[in-house]
């Protein structure tokens, strides 16, 4: 499976540039096994961002996530980015109604955000990361 995963260190450019492809996780229709939850038990987050092809919105969006996950994440997360387009039956056994939306999977309860992440604060408050004001 192909995910990204925080390092707690400054990275060479995560940016994903005009013409460059998001990084998607092909085999996302498998079960989450009991191994998985155990792999988080430091702490490491489980974010799945949906996207629909390579639109400006899912690039967006992305980046904004990345951003959020190295500035209040301390590296301890993995992003897994599914693209409906190549499975769009993953859309319905997801529920998922609009892309691209974050869905936070550990640490539980698990959280939706529609849109393309670019209002920091509300991100930082669905996530839990911030009290709501």
């Amino acid at each position: 499976m192909k995910k990204l995963s925080g390092t707690g260190k400054s990275a060479p450019n995560h940016t994903v540039k005009q013409g460059e492809m998001l990084p998607t996780t092909p085999d996302i229709n498998r079960k989450e096994t009991e191994t998985e939850i155990d792999e988080t038990a430091d702490g490491r987050w489980i974010l799945r961002l949906y996207v629909a092809g390579q639109t400006q919105n899912s690039l967006t969006a992305f980046e904004n996530l990345k951003k959020i996950c190295e500035d209040y994440l301390g590296g301890k997360y993995t992003i897994e980015v599914i693209d409906l387009i190549k499975d769009p039956q993953l859309a319905k056994d997801h529920q998922i109604i609009a892309v691209p939306t974050l869905i936070r999977k550990l640490p539980v309860p698990v959280k939706k955000i529609i849109g393309n992440l670019s209002n920091t604060e509300k991100v930082l408050v669905g996530l839990d990361l911030r009290k709501v004001r």
